[in-house]
């Protein structure tokens, strides 16, 4: 018997045993027919052992205890799996002061019962990370996956099976203040989109007036997680990723190291990879008028509606076209009432009651110098304040 398993103590007596004779008169422990890690929930981690006890006719006590290992008391379950209706579980008791539990088994027969036991268990926890390469022309890159699992929980397991909330499973060990990294995805030819994004709220409207001539805009890699992409099998879990390029010179560079939040089937994410100063935007508040001035009985303004116009010039320096995503806030209730990209209407998706995006496709420059867009933005801020 091993001396680090969970099951420090495992009786089975008949009727008329008491709770001190089932913790006095030990028996063999039945070894583990299975154990699934599951790691569906990122807050906790679920265990589920299968052992096969030796049931007699009548009432059965199973004593189980967990000194050291790291157990919520509250979660433990016993299922019945091979006679749920001959087998039934009656009642359990908590030994005073002691990490364990008695459970009282009714049993029409003698069986050799499978059952199952599961508890939430502490201090074993998983982490997700990528590693990604782009090809040198960053059309494409190649996706790994890595599952850390990190077991201090005070508890060996040496063969388990282990479940994410998606994917295939593993076939694991880990022992008590291990940690493993496990590959668990990879996707080849993954197609990516390079965007620039600018956030009216977090760059300079004046780059060229700004104290820090450095300033650039983000630039990320776009993977969808479809089929399409290789992917879109299941949700990617939330993780660190670190992002290479190949230099087409049989080696890599580092291009940076991003985190992405969960990404469900269908939706995208964007990893960061650094700044650029091939992008540029210019943006100006050209109209900020106050209209239907609202007064109280003392000629004193209450509320006023605002007419307001901004624009923004956008030059791509670059040889190649380029992706600009363009994020805008308008806060309050408003009203658009012109939206063009030079001269004609352009669609913005509202991300929130005060947020605006544009993905706007910029050309490549030309001998005579850097493609040009003009975006321009009428709207009407609604029950104003002063």
């Amino acid at each position: 018997m091993k001396t680090k398993t969970i099951l420090t103590s495992l009786v089975i007596l008949v009727a008329a045993a008491s709770v001190v004779q089932a913790r006095t008169k030990l028996v063999a422990l039945p070894e583990r027919d299975a154990t699934t890690i599951r790691l569906d929930n990122p807050a906790a981690t679920l265990i589920e052992e299968d052992r096969v006890l030796t049931l007699q006719k009548g009432l059965n006590k199973l004593d189980f205890s967990w000194k050291a290992v790291s157990i919520d008391a509250d979660s433990i379950r016993l299922t019945v799996l091979d006679h749920p209706e001959q087998v039934k579980l009656l009642n359990v008791s908590y030994p005073p002061g002691e990490p364990a539990l008695v459970w009282e088994i009714a049993s029409d027969g003698d069986y050799a019962e499978t059952v199952r036991i599961s508890y939430l268990l502490r201090n074993i926890d998983r982490l997700v990370t990528y590693k990604a390469i782009a090809d040198k022309e960053e059309t494409q890159l190649d996706l790994k996956s890595y599952l850390v699992l990190r077991n201090f929980s005070g508890e060996d397991f040496d063969n388990a099976r282990v479940l994410l909330d998606y994917g295939d499973s593993f076939q694991q060990g880990i022992d008590h203040e291990e940690t493993k990294r496990m590959l668990f995805l990879k996707a080849p030819e993954v197609p990516i989109t390079k965007i620039w994004t600018w956030d009216s709220a977090k760059l300079p409207w004046n780059p060229e007036k700004h104290e820090n001539k450095n300033i650039g805009v983000p630039v990320s890699y776009r993977i969808v997680n479809d089929t399409d992409s290789g992917l879109g099998n299941f949700a990617l879990s939330g993780g660190k990723a670190r992002l290479f390029q190949d230099d087409g010179s049989e080696s890599t560079i580092f291009l940076g190291e991003d985190h992405t939040a969960l990404v469900p089937v269908g939706q995208k994410t964007e990893l960061y990879i650094g700044d650029s100063r091939d992008i540029v935007v210019t943006q100006r508040k050209m109209k900020n008028d106050k209209i239907n001035l609202r007064k109280n009985n003392k000629g004193k303004v209450v509320l006023y509606d605002t007419d307001e116009l901004i624009t923004a010039k956008i030059e791509n320096f670059k040889d190649k076209p380029a992706t600009l995503t363009m994020i805008q806030h308008i806060s309050g209730q408003w009203e658009m009432k012109k939206c063009t990209l030079d001269g004609k209407k352009v669609k913005y998706t509202k991300k929130d009651a005060d947020m605006l995006e544009f993905e706007i496709q910029l050309p490549a420059r030309d001998d005579d110098g850097p493609a040009v867009k003009n975006l321009e933005m009428r709207y009407s801020r609604i029950n104003v304040r002063p």
